[in-house]
């Protein structure tokens, strides 16, 4: 059972600071499962217990999940004093805190990687996710800029599958990446689909493959697609069946 005190539910729904919700519910306008409440020191189950203000039902939210269609030229970072953040993308009701606490990044993206970016509350879930024991699954669209015949992909592609040796960058040492699978659109196009997140990884992997990067989009993370309607910025709550994942994620 999921409990809060209801002063905080409140207030994390909109309805002001704690001496607002205060003058709130001295009005007597707030109920609990059909009962006038004046104490926001109560518990509430977040499961079970109906809030009503004004005579409208309160739909409870302890954690956000969003996608989003990340662009190029925008950071993966809270602030950044040279460029736009994702989270500038984000309106002002993103950016309060959470019964589940406060909106984070799951995983990141290069400043010049575009596609499925995820947010969320949950802590323990994010970092199911993005532990390297989990091995899940990340999903990249690639436009090379050099193409590659036909006759030279079969053998990119075993490479890949064996485990490409990635020169250093940076901070970040030269390694042996684990097992990736590469799919081949045409000479110019392809998906990488890999199961680690080192840094600048997918264009250290093309680029021992004696290839460059010319676009890099992640359209899915795990069984998670990103939502082809959505435009370059733009973003949306996760639907039922695509938190389905999530609760899957949990469960492992």
């Amino acid at each position: 059972m999921k409990t809060e005190r209801l002063d905080k539910v409140l207030s994390h729904h909109g309805f002001g600071t704690r001496k607002d919700v205060k003058k709130l519910l001295h009005s007597g306008v707030v109920k609990i499962d059909d009962e006038i409440c004046y104490n926001g020191n109560i518990h509430i189950d977040l499961d079970k217990s109906k809030i009503e203000v004004d005579n409208q039902i309160l739909c409870i939210r302890k954690d956000v999940y969003l996608m989003m269609n990340k662009p190029s030229g925008v950071v993966c970072s809270n602030r950044d004093g040279l460029h736009k953040t994702v989270f500038d993308l984000l309106n002002d009701y993103y950016k309060q805190d959470f019964l589940g606490g406060s909106l984070h990044l799951v995983g990141r993206l290069d400043i010049d990687t575009e596609g499925l970016l995820l947010f969320t509350t949950d802590g323990n879930l994010t970092h199911r996710l993005t532990s390297p024991k989990t091995h899940v699954t990340k999903t990249y669209h690639i436009e090379l800029q050099d193409f590659v015949p036909e006759e030279l992909r079969p053998q990119i592609t075993r490479r890949f599958a064996d485990g490409v040796h990635i020169a250093p960058d940076g901070d970040d040492g030269e390694y042996d990446c684990k097992p990736a699978n590469l799919i081949w659109i045409d000479g110019q196009t392809c998906q990488l689909v890999i199961t680690e997140g080192r840094y600048h990884q997918v264009k250290r992997m093309i680029a021992a493959a004696g290839n460059k990067v010319k676009k890099l989009k992640r359209i899915a993370i795990g069984n998670l697609e990103l939502d082809k309607t959505l435009l370059l910025g733009d973003y949306r709550d996760l639907t039922d069946k695509e938190l389905s994942f999530y609760l899957l994620a949990k469960s492992i």
